[in-house]
């Protein structure tokens, strides 16, 4: 596997550097088209990590996303992760780290599809500069994504939620849709060996606005960790 996973690698970037190449002239003036873009490059790092892996991708739930702007909170075990909402929301906004920016081609599609940049070292600036720019993504009706573990984690490690996906269920008074997965199982957090095997996404029921934020974050929590637990446990083949 360690030669078709290394393979994988060279078709995830490769196929990067060819979709934004071929987007950006379309991209650089339109950000309908950089997302566009950016779900084209999904497909093909899906087709490429079936054919080359074995990975097939299932996605459950999708009836469950409401209408309209939205909060969706993902479990995170694989850069996948950062690929997929691209493929669940029509206009997804997804919150990331700083460093990303700086990454070629990526980090420049990352500004053009409407991301949200966090700088996680600055705290509490970093909180009201989360909330601004939320406010105006929701405001042209789009949706956000968000990581409340805020990194990639290994499959089985402690759950790690931060305050910041409580600070937009709050600010932003709109359903939260919590998304559980066990990516990680055939895509890990660290490494470049992928194994085969099915993964699956599953979209789980809205929490509606108005929860104190206590209850909230044990909610968001009980939901993902239980029902990740569960696909975890379950055969992959």
């Amino acid at each position: 596997m360690l030669a078709r996973s290394l393979l994988f690698v060279v078709w995830l970037y490769g196929g990067m550097t060819v979709c934004g190449v071929l987007g950006a002239p379309f991209a650089a003036f339109s950000e309908k088209a950089a997302t566009t873009t950016a779900r084209i490059w999904t497909r093909v790092t899906l087709w490429g990590a079936r054919a080359l892996c074995g990975i097939r991708v299932e996605i459950v739930g999708l009836e469950k996303i409401p209408e309209g702007a939205c909060l969706m909170a993902m479990k995170h075990h694989s850069m996948l992760d950062t690929l997929l909402p691209f493929l669940l929301l029509e206009k997804p906004s997804i919150v990331l780290k700083r460093e990303l920016l700086s990454m070629p081609i990526f980090g420049w599609y990352t500004q053009r599809v409407g991301c949200i940049a966090i700088d996680r070292g600055a705290h509490a600036s970093a909180l009201k500069g989360l909330l601004r720019a939320a406010r105006d993504v929701a405001a042209r009706g789009r949706s956000i994504v968000i990581f409340p573990e805020g990194t990639r984690q290994a499959v089985g490690a402690p759950p790690d939620y931060k305050p910041g996906v409580a600070a937009l269920y709050r600010d932003l008074a709109a359903p939260c849709v919590p998304v559980a997965l066990d990516t990680g199982r055939c895509w890990p957090a660290h490494g470049v060996m992928r194994r085969p095997g099915r993964v699956t996404i599953q979209i789980l029921d809205p929490i509606a606005p108005g929860l104190s934020r206590g209850d909230f974050m044990a909610e968001l929590e009980t939901r993902i960790e239980t029902a990740t637990a569960r696909l975890i446990a379950a055969p992959n083949a």
